[in-house]
């Protein structure tokens, strides 16, 4: 991809690359001769800078504002403001160096001579910043990388020295303020990484960072073909991944050969154990792994592009045959996975446990939903958390009769349906294991629940879809005389009810979820001397706007 940069902004790019070299350079002098004159230099400049950055930003919003651009060139300009912000960045240590300096007693505990080769760095790297913009040249803002490698070395040394040096116990004041002084050009070290990612990005076409791009180089290089290659995001996930899609430079934009995903290293080891143990398990419902790759703390994968489409797609923008098809198909998977897959061991899935870890996190979204006991023309109502500890003890005596090896987080955007194929698959499998079915029966049926689709007769047809759904599960567990099915699938409702409001900031429809998830708990709580194969769920109510 080439930068395409509006000429105010590229201008301005110089300037503030110019100042802030000049800002370094004033700081290594101050270093050599510690002068008041040397510090006015960097400390009245704090303007100058800043002016320029500002003059970036706002020459990049009215870009934005006034061009219809793509998403690869909003890229870019989101790109250019985060070098400004980040060179803007580096003045602002030097000015916090000085800043430190002027406590220092005895100037020689610093060891100033040290920042030289540290400061050097530095401005090696604003000088590569300009050109690598220019010529979009990853292999110069690679080049920044390096730097900061070489930077890294010459810290982690002058900090050794700097703890040494504190253990003997003297000018322990000085070598403190020197700690804080190495720690503010190190710093400098992590900017020109963001900036090289920046650029990195801008190059590619969509978000990178230093890391994911090795991966992704070297994983790319891996695939069989000889055509160029363009990267497109796809989607980020809560937990911290990144999902691309890698597809010919000259195809359509969803014409994928392979997906990249990567985030956290326990997160994808996760994910690849998982399709590792469907494909044992269960040979042909998740996709292939093409390429694992671990560097640092994160790690990637290279996975099969499967066809099709997700069902969340299938239900909100496709015709009613292709849902009902899809969801045919759908049940003819799960029941043939859980006859298979079926254990005689039974599962707890401990439902209100998992309600429990998770409210925390939906009282800071909805502290609303935070309640103690009231009473109502007389009638004592229980808090939400009595409700929920009463649950966890009834739940206790519901174990399912046996176990099956679930997806683990069955919503509507993890499972692909191919009409051409006729073939259901399962994605983003970092949570399979062996339990009770009625979770991803419970999560699949909210997933649809939670759509924020406002419209009447789309509405119907997503809730109607989560009615069908139950059918295949209440099926399945008659035939497997599961006499629990319906007072766990209750439970598992209400706990998904409840933890999906943490995603969502539509006060009406969090509102609606929880007071299902209440009369839920509610309704099971009740029903805890009724005989389990005589309990309903009355579902049309629930599942009825």
């Amino acid at each position: 991809m080439t930068i395409r940069l509006p000429k105010s902004v590229k201008e301005n790019l110089r300037f503030l690359c110019v100042e802030v070299d000049s800002q370094v350079a004033n700081l290594q002098a101050f270093f050599l001769s510690p002068t008041t004159a040397r510090a006015r230099r960097i400390l009245d400049r704090s303007g100058y800078a800043y002016n320029l950055k500002a003059r970036i930003h706002s020459a990049c919003i009215n870009t934005l504002a006034c061009q219809d651009k793509r998403g690869n060139d909003s890229l870019t300009l989101r790109g250019a403001e985060l070098i400004a912000t980040d060179l803007d960045r580096i003045a602002e240590l030097c000015r916090g160096s000085v800043k430190e300096m002027d406590y220092v007693e005895e100037f020689s505990c610093i060891q100033p001579n040290r920042y030289q080769s540290l400061l050097d760095s530095v401005r090696s790297g604003i000088k590569l910043v300009e050109p690598a913009i220019k010529a979009n040249n990853t292999r110069q803002a690679l080049q920044l990388g390096k730097l900061v490698e070489k930077m890294d070395k010459a810290y982690k040394k002058l900090l050794g020295d700097y703890v040494s040096a504190l253990k003997k116990g003297e000018r322990t004041e000085d070598l403190t303020r020197a700690l804080f002084v190495a720690q503010r050009v190190r710093e400098m070290g992590d900017v020109l990484l963001r900036i090289s990612e920046s650029i990195i990005s801008a190059n590619i076409g969509q978000p990178v960072n230093y890391e994911r791009f090795f991966s992704l180089q070297s994983m790319v290089s891996e695939l069989d073909t000889d055509d160029d290659l363009h990267v497109e995001p796809i989607a980020e996930t809560r937990s911290g991944s990144a999902i691309s899609g890698i597809a010919p430079a000259r195809g359509e934009n969803d014409d994928y050969i392979a997906i990249f995903k990567d985030g956290i290293k326990s997160k994808v080891k996760e994910e690849r154990q998982g399709v590792k143990s469907w494909h044992e398990i269960y040979p042909g419902l998740a996709p292939k792994i093409l390429s694992y790759e671990k560097r640092g703390e994160s790690a990637a994968l290279l996975i099969e592009h499967l066809s099709g489409y997700t069902f969340e797609h299938i239900l909100v923008n496709e015709d009613a045959l292709l849902l009902k098809e899809t969801l045919k198909q759908l049940g003819k998977t799960l029941n043939s996975v859980w006859r298979e897959t079926c254990t005689n061991e039974q599962a707890l899935a401990g439902y209100m446990q998992q309600l429990e870890k998770r409210m925390p996190e939906v009282y800071k979204i909805h502290p609303e939903f935070i309640q103690s006991t009231q009473s109502i023309c007389g009638q004592k109502m229980p808090s939400f958390q009595s409700l929920v500890r009463q649950a966890e003890q009834l739940e206790k005596k519901l174990p399912a009769p046996f176990s099956v090896y679930i997806h683990g987080d069955f919503n509507v955007d993890n499972i692909i349906y191919d009409p051409i194929g006729n073939r259901v698959n399962f994605i983003d499998l970092h949570r399979s294991r062996y339990m009770d079915y009625v979770q991803d029966v419970s999560v699949f049926m909210v997933s649809n629940y939670r759509l924020q689709i406002l419209d009447a007769a789309a509405r119907e047809r997503i809730l109607r879809a989560a009615l069908d759904f139950y059918q295949i599960a209440r099926r399945f567990a008659r035939r497997k005389k599961d006499e629990t099915f319906e007072l766990r699938l209750a439970l598992g409702l209400a706990r998904s009810f409840i933890t999906s409001t943490r995603f969502i900031l539509d006060k009406s429809l969090a509102r609606s979820m929880f007071l299902r998830a209440r009369y839920l708990l509610g309704l099971v709580l009740s029903a805890e001397h009724v005989k389990p194969a005589r309990f309903k769920i009355p579902l049309k109510e629930i599942f009825v706007d």
